[in-house]
């Protein structure tokens, strides 16, 4: 059985997405300046761009892009909650950037959703333990990926099944928004620093359940 992991990028003052983030309006509140100086730092990598954006050769070598392509390697399934799929429904491309089972989050009733390049969206209605029993039968060896929003990362975080939380910690501002670290059980699980990558847009770091 593999890992059950979350990835995801992180503002300097704890929030994972900005204030009045709405994929189908940008410029609303100015979220999508925001989320972009936070981010910026994948976008530009040659394994995101030429295997997730699909945007053609080029982009940036190195460490940091060897760590994006190793996270993507590894992941078998991803979770997330319905806020998150609401909002990339309407702003992914086709081709669903995750090439993988995924199992959302829901109290709606819904019929498996596929799309092209591997990606297959199934709507779970009976908790988050039960989503994870199916991304683990997906994965099979491979690891599952608790994808978002910070609710769903809190939800797994409570539950004591979270192996690693990797978090890309950029030297941004939010000031408000969706915080990751908020409405959590004490005491959680002790976790210890497994690595540490510098990149000149983001602070890469990996901690590891004890």
């Amino acid at each position: 059985m593999g890992k059950v992991f979350v990835n995801i990028g992180l503002s300097l003052d704890g929030y994972m997405a900005p204030e009045g983030m709405r994929m189908d309006r940008p410029d609303h509140m100015n979220w999508g300046a925001k989320w972009g100086a936070m981010m910026g730092w994948l976008l530009r990598q040659q394994h995101f761009r030429e295997n997730v954006l699909k945007a053609g050769p080029g982009g940036e070598t190195g460490p940091i892009n060897d760590h994006v392509r190793s996270t993507f390697e590894r992941i078998g399934a991803n979770i997330m909650g319905k806020r998150m799929f609401d909002q990339g429904e309407v702003a992914w491309p086709e081709e669903a950037p995750f090439h993988t089972p995924v199992y959302v989050l829901t109290h709606e009733k819904r019929e498996p959703w596929v799309r092209p390049g591997g990606t297959t969206f199934h709507f779970v209605n009976d908790g988050p333990e039960r989503a994870l029993e199916l991304a683990r039968a997906s994965a099979g060896d491979r690891d599952v990926r608790i994808s978002g929003g910070a609710d769903v990362v809190q939800q797994y975080l409570n539950l004591g099944v979270v192996d690693e939380l990797e978090i890309a910690l950029a030297p941004v501002l939010f000031g408000g928004g969706r915080r990751l670290f908020e409405h959590l059980h004490a005491p959680g699980p002790a976790w210890r620093i497994d690595r540490v990558l510098d990149g000149p847009g983001a602070t890469h770091l990996r901690y590891v359940r004890q």
